[in-house]
C-alpha cells in the first residue's frame, strides 16, 4: 500500500505525464493503487496522489465494480450540471460543494493498453471528473463552494 500524499505537496500541483508502457509494472501499480484505495475508504484514486506522474487512475463508485482508467479523457454528455458534496483522500477532513457536469463519456485504456470508453453519470461521473482534475494538477479545494471542516 501506499501512502497518500496531501496537499501542499507541489507533486499535486502537476500535470501527469501519459503512460506508454503497458507492463507488469503498471499492473503493480494499478494493484496497489486498488489497496490502497480500499484501505482509505475511497471512491477514486489517482496516481498523482501516491507521488506517480502518470495519467492513471483508479475508482470503485460502489455500483459498477473496479476499474482502473489509464491515459483517460472525458467530455460531457449534454449540458446538465449538478452540484453535490465532494471529499478527497489527498484533502482529509474536509468537504465542499463542487459543480461537475451529471454524465460524462470516458474514453481510456486499460492495464493491458485496450482502448475502452463508457458513459457514466451519477457518482462514477463525478469521480471521474475530480480524479481527471487529479490528473491536470488541480485539487477540488480549488472549485468548491461552502468548503468546510468535517466534525471529528
Amino acid at each position: 500500500m501506499s501512502k497518500i500524499i496531501t496537499a501542499g505537496n507541489p507533486d499535486l500541483k502537476r500535470k501527469a505525464l501519459p503512460v506508454t508502457a503497458f507492463d507488469k509494472k503498471l499492473k503493480f501499480i494499478i494493484s496497489d493503487m486498488k489497496k490502497t484505495l480500499y484501505e482509505a475508504n475511497g471512491v477514486g484514486l489517482a496516481a498523482p496522489q501516491i507521488d506517480l506522474n502518470m495519467r492513471v487512475f483508479v475508482a470503485d463508485d460502489g455500483e459498477s465494480g473496479f476499474e482502473a482508467y489509464v491515459n483517460p479523457v472525458w467530455e460531457p454528455v449534454g449540458n446538465e450540471t449538478n452540484v453535490d458534496t465532494e471529499g478527497c483522500l489527498s484533502v482529509p477532513g474536509y468537504v465542499g460543494l463542487v459543480e461537475r457536469y451529471t454524465t460524462v463519456r470516458i474514453k481510456y485504456q486499460d492495464v493491458r493498453g485496450k482502448k475502452k470508453q463508457k458513459v457514466a453519470t451519477g457518482l462514477l461521473a463525478r469521480c471521474i471528473q475530480h480524479e481527471t482534475d487529479h490528473l491536470n494538477g488541480i485539487l477540488f479545494i480549488e472549485k468548491a463552494t461552502a468548503l468546510r471542516r468535517l466534525e471529528e
